[in-house]
């Protein structure tokens, strides 16, 4: 079972980041289990969430897919979806199969958290 650690920020404008970083591979075996995670913290705990891959040492297409799932529900929602930290081996794979033009990624969490958008006024 992969350990996927979840902080909660708070923006200076108000709005609530949920920073999820899961631990080791994120492959056919644990990305449903990341996926339902993602679909919990949405519905339930906020819509702007960062997923920081700093401790990701191996992703594949199932996992991609479980990102690219939590994207769209992000969307929907009308929140964000941010990636950081990716290690090497998982840059690579997201250049390989150009997800790293779908995805909005970041180096750091702190970039990540910045970059999240100002809640609309009105």
């Amino acid at each position: 079972m992969t350990e996927i650690e979840q902080t909660t920020h708070t923006t200076q404008d108000g709005n609530t980041v949920i920073v999820l970083t899961p631990q080791g591979r994120l492959d056919i075996t644990t990305a449903w289990q990341f996926r339902l995670k993602l679909q919990e913290c949405i519905s339930k705990m906020g819509k702007h969430l960062v997923v920081n891959l700093a401790q990701v040492s191996f992703i594949d297409s199932s996992g991609l897919t479980s990102l690219v799932a939590g994207m769209r529900d992000a969307d929907a929602a009308q929140g964000s979806f941010r990636i950081c930290n990716l290690q090497p081996e998982a840059k690579l794979v997201f250049e390989v199969t150009m997800m790293d033009t779908v995805f909005e990624i970041f180096e750091t969490e702190e970039e990540a958290l910045e970059g999240v958008p100002r809640s609309m006024a009105g």
